[in-house]
């Protein structure tokens, strides 16, 4: 999703330093790496007007979301657990004849 300029509430890039929950001021540096590289595949959504870059507090709680819902959500397992169920599925097949 991209940030709707006419319904959002936008935030010069050099202020969104200090938007961000938890009271903690980011380094532009920070913010320019998550717009761009993004964390564990989501970025910070920003737009350019005018040769500024800005961003907005739906944006960011957007991104907040995105991290939370990926940590949570992606099951983890062994190397020694995927080889179980690689040789389950691999019998599975065998089974029916494929």
């Amino acid at each position: 999703m991209s940030i709707n300029v006419v319904t959002e509430d936008l935030i010069p890039f050099c202020e969104a330093r200090t938007a961000f929950p938890g009271g903690k001021r980011l380094s532009l540096a920070t913010l320019h790496r998550w717009r761009l590289h993004g964390v564990r595949g989501t970025h910070l959504e920003t737009v350019l007007i005018g040769g500024s870059r800005y961003t907005s507090s739906e944006s960011i709680s957007r991104f907040i979301a995105a991290q939370n819902a990926t940590e949570t959500s992606v099951p983890q397992f062994t190397p020694s657990q995927r080889q179980r169920m690689s040789e389950a599925a691999r019998k599975e097949l065998a089974k029916i004849g494929v």
